[in-house]
């Protein structure tokens, strides 16, 4: 959607008063009026050049820098998870107070985010020119105990083969240049997936690992309600897995991949890395699943538990697959389908039927509370115990399945729907699932309007 019409939807057209952006003075900044009497610890990692890979002593509420690339409506991932960290979250069934303080804000596409300038205003949190300062918050150091960036939305190019070139890669690599400088780190959520590059979400990575701070990110579909409300065990013998859902872009697959990962990085041995991928879109993705029995019978069986006609996915010919093979031999397609939210089902060794699993009833993108509740909840447990929630090479192999999918369909400047099947050598990433479950529970939030500070 253009700017304009972006300002006109959303009722921001030269309705809301442009907070200032903080020049580089500490004097006025949030900063003070948050203590600053935890900024004391910061200078003894000064010159120590050891400590880098070493992340401060946090005070009680750990503080933190927003880097937006866009926040100027209402269904903008920075308005959805921002204001929840700024605000409260729901969890487990109630209202939960934030437990950080959001103490600095950039915003890339600044003079377009009128909605996130007005809530920066309303809370008192000030706006800075530079990701820097953001971090420093305009001093010379880092001076912040967490970043969070949200970098998805705006109004950015996309390119031919799909991607849209969200600048999460930009504003990261400027977060490490501070670390580096500071020779000290803190935690960091990337908001999706970590680039639409693959050797700049590689280098990310990596960089967390160097410079040893924890890192995390990606979908909030997989810790989104359930139904059932269940995990797989770990070390559950996966044979075969499908996920369907809205795919239809780069943003949408990622959604599902990640979803897809969630759950097969759970099989028995572990995640072993991924062998091959493939993208086979419009028509013929359908003789794909006709070729390949294991899929189309959890796709049937997906179709029976929502009360679906036999063939009802097949209706729909413009549907995409991303097929994928992973190392220890283990199958695995995402499927493009309407009607079923995102649903994963797995064929299990030993089992008669699959078992699958839904995530379902999307909340209103104007609820308070929407969708994204448990995400905002697991970012502040990392700010707040410095350890992952998830492996981040998760977000990692998610990431890489998802960019190599997208260049599945070309070979330089010619596009084929029956992509080619790539070999992915640099998707040999192998970790094992730890974790317990992590989705929403309990009671759904109540529909009420956002909470901001002012009339909305």
């Amino acid at each position: 959607m253009a700017k304009k019409q972006m300002e006109i939807a959303t009722g921001a057209a030269d309705s809301f008063p442009i907070t200032e952006i903080m020049d580089a003075n500490p004097l006025f900044t949030r900063r003070q009026m948050l203590g600053i009497a935890g900024m004391a610890g910061l200078t003894a990692f000064a010159g120590n050049a050891a400590a880098a890979a070493f992340p401060n002593t946090q005070q009680s509420r750990p503080r933190i820098a927003v880097l937006a690339s866009y926040w100027a409506f209402t269904r903008s991932h920075a308005d959805w998870i921002v204001n929840k960290l700024i605000d409260g979250y729901w969890w487990d069934g109630a209202y939960t107070p934030s437990r950080v303080d959001v103490v600095s804000i950039y915003i890339h596409q600044h003079d377009e985010s009128l909605l996130g300038q007005k809530v920066a205003k309303a809370k008192g949190i000030p706006v800075y020119k530079t990701v820097a300062e953001a971090v420093t918050l305009g001093g010379k150091e880092l001076a912040v105990d967490g970043v969070v960036i949200v970098a998805e939305h705006g109004e950015y190019a996309t390119d031919l083969r799909g991607h849209w070139l969200l600048p999460r890669w930009w504003i990261y690599q400027q977060v490490v240049r501070v670390f580096e400088q500071s020779k000290r780190s803190v935690p960091v959520f990337n908001d999706k997936h970590l680039s639409y590059n693959w050797d700049e979400a590689k280098w990310m990575f990596d960089k967390s690992r160097e410079l040893n701070f924890p890192l995390t990110g990606g979908s909030s579909i997989p810790v989104y309600y359930r139904k059932p409300e269940i995990e797989i065990d770990i070390d559950t013998p996966i044979k075969n897995s499908i996920v369907i859902g809205g795919a239809g872009d780069e943003g949408g697959i990622f959604h599902a991949i990640d979803v897809l990962q969630c759950f097969v990085e759970r099989r028995k041995g572990g995640e072993s890395g991924v062998k091959s991928i493939q993208s086979i879109r419009g028509p013929e993705a359908w003789k794909w699943v006709e070729r390949n029995p294991w899929a189309g019978k959890l796709l049937d069986s997906v179709a029976k538990r929502f009360e679906f006609k036999p063939g009802y996915f097949q209706e729909s010919p413009g549907t995409n697959i991303c097929v994928i093979e992973y190392n220890d031999g283990t199958k695995a397609a995402v499927i493009g389908g309407r009607g079923v939210g995102w649903t994963y089902a797995g064929e299990i060794a030993g089992k008669n039927d699959p078992t699958i699993i839904s995530m379902l009833g999307w909340a209103g993108p104007y609820d308070q509370y929407h969708a994204s509740n448990a995400q905002p909840h697991w970012i502040t447990e990392m700010m707040v115990t410095k350890k992952e929630p998830f492996n981040a090479e998760r977000l990692l192999l998610s990431t890489g399945i998802t960019n190599h999918y997208m260049e599945s369909n070309w070979e330089g400047s010619k596009y084929s729907a029956v992509g080619r099947r790539l070999e992915t050598p640099a998707l040999n990433i192998k970790y094992r699932s730890t974790r317990g479950a992590q989705f929403s529970k309990g009671e759904r939030p109540p529909a009420r309007p956002y909470i901001r500070g002012f009339d909305q």
